[in-house]
């Protein structure tokens, strides 16, 4: 029967019946086995399901029909929004019951989490991930393919862009910009064939006349919070932030704010953060700002200074018991109020311009960069724990289980302990860089802009090579992990014209 179909069989036992399950017909992926039974839970990628007898089955969410799974995002969906509007209503006693840890319910929201952007089981609905930290939940991504091997599906994309996939619902979904005719959309494809969904154009003319060369008019990844999508363009020498629906219809789009810098004219690059009801954006130029819009309708919730150039994209962390949003940059680790926007703490350190995003493991804080200067630093509690020489300029770093993983410029990638600084290993993989490291499972992966993918074992002992593939040749994008499936952008030369595609790995 069904255990037949996986041997996944993880836990037999009685579990207490959830006052929202209901029986049901499920069905395998391959669509030869069926089983009538409850839905008891889903955590860390796994569904567990109970039988009339109270025999209950764990198995892997991807190992069911695409039906089954889509049946799941939406009942848990409709169990966040319970949740939230309970949350809502005055005088009502909140309790801790299946209160959500990471690595527990992956749908809703944890007071210990900064984020409440995680989204559906297999979402991933912004830049960095459902806790905005690049480590992928669930199952782990296959670490081999070729053309042949492993390779679901690929798909062309219009244009150009280094903006990183993202996945809500059944839905990848990138931007992209021409910079010849000056026209820059939102694109969507279906996830599990990559057949184009829907194309939005949401501008047209008014690009920057000097960008550097590695960088696009469509770098910023777009963010959801499950039912809009939120991008950023630069426009008339303005930001303008635009929120579309799911079927890629435009609800609103507001100006947020110029982005007219004089010395470094490289282009603009950060990409949007969702906090609570807002979404947060960055335009540092001269007189540039840091600001919060409200999701519901554009209207500024906050807005404070940032001024001089540089490109990094904010992120939210829980750090010292409190939500923080961090940033580097401008001669500065630097942290601020997400709710308010308020300055809550800052530390000279990097140089004047980064554009990784800041990484935090526990109440330690690392960012890297940049211009003119190369510095990797560690703070916790206000204080510089460590420094070093180390510059990851355009690529965010990696930070787990007390150790920081990076690639920097020249290609060379590190293991550090995350409170010391102590160099654990060290090994050249070749540059240039400007993808970020991604853990999936044990294993990091990391390319470079030649197109080269290295996976590698998340081991602070020594460097463990695991495989090494390829993906055309040109990665500037961060490749994301969904349910077990990697999603990559990248652009191929080889037929004598530059041409973007999306790309889906999975295990075959």
């Amino acid at each position: 029967m069904f255990r037949a179909m996986t041997a996944l069989v993880v836990s037999v036992g009685m579990f207490a019946a959830l006052a929202w399950a209901e029986s049901r017909t499920w069905t395998d992926s391959t669509g030869q086995f069926n089983i009538e039974a409850e839905f008891v839970e889903y955590a860390k990628g796994n569904v567990t399901l109970k039988k009339a007898s109270g025999e209950t089955i764990t198995l892997p969410m991807n190992k069911l029909s695409k039906d089954d799974q889509a049946w799941i995002r939406t009942l848990l969906r409709e169990r966040l929004a319970e949740r939230k509007a309970a949350e809502m209503r005055p005088g009502e006693m909140r309790t801790n019951e299946s209160r959500p840890t990471r690595g527990g319910n992956e749908m809703e929201k944890s007071e210990d989490s900064p984020s409440s952007n995680r989204g559906a089981p297999g979402d991933w609905l912004q830049w960095r991930g459902p806790d905005s930290n690049n480590i992928a939940p669930g199952p782990p991504a296959p670490t081999q393919w070729n053309e042949t091997q492993n390779v679901k599906w690929k798909a062309e994309v219009p244009g150009r862009g280094h903006s990183s996939p993202i996945i809500v619902g059944d839905l990848v979904v990138v931007t992209s910009a021409d910079e010849n005719r000056q026209t820059a959309g939102v694109f969507a494809f279906d996830k599990m064939s990559g057949k184009p969904v829907w194309q939005t154009p949401v501008g047209q003319g008014g690009f920057q006349p000097e960008i550097h060369p590695k960088n696009t008019h469509a770098t910023s990844t777009v963010a959801s919070n499950g039912k809009q999508l939120f991008a950023v363009f630069i426009q008339n020498q303005s930001v303008q932030l635009i929120a579309l629906d799911l079927q890629g219809k435009l609800q609103w789009q507001v100006n947020a704010g110029p982005y007219v810098p004089q010395q470094y004219k490289f282009g603009y690059g950060p990409s949007p953060m969702l906090y609570d009801d807002m979404v947060i954006v960055a335009s540092e130029y001269e007189q540039g700002w840091l600001a919060a819009f409200a999701q519901k309708d554009g209207r500024p919730r906050w807005k404070q200074p940032r001024e001089g150039i540089s490109f990094s994209s904010p992120v939210v962390a829980k750090v010292g018991g409190k939500n923080q949003l961090l940033i580097s940059g401008l001669k500065a680790v630097a942290a601020y109020n997400p709710k308010t926007g308020e300055p809550m703490w800052s530390v000279p350190g990097t140089t004047n311009a980064t554009c990784g995003t800041m990484v935090w493991d526990g109440d330690t804080v690392f960012a890297s960069g940049g211009y003119p200067d190369a510095q990797t630093i560690a703070v916790k509690a206000g204080q510089v724990l460590w420094t070093n020489n180390e510059k990851c300029y355009e690529q965010s770093m990696l930070a787990y289980d007390g150790h920081v993983y990076a690639m920097n410029d020249n290609g060379i990638f590190f293991c550090w302990n995350g409170q010391t600084g102590q160099e654990m290993w060290k090994t050249r993989l070749g540059g240039p860089v400007s993808s970020s490291p991604l853990l999936s499972g044990d294993n990091i992966f990391v390319a470079n802009e030649k197109g080269n993918v290295w996976v590698i074992k998340a081991n602070p002992q020594r460097y463990e090579l695991v495989a090494e593939n390829r993906l055309g040749d040109d990665v500037f994008a961060t490749p994301i992990v969904s349910q077990g499936r990697l999603y990559a952008r990248f652009a191929d030369s080889s037929q004598g014209r530059r041409q973007e595609y999306l790309i889906c790995i999975e295990q075959q």
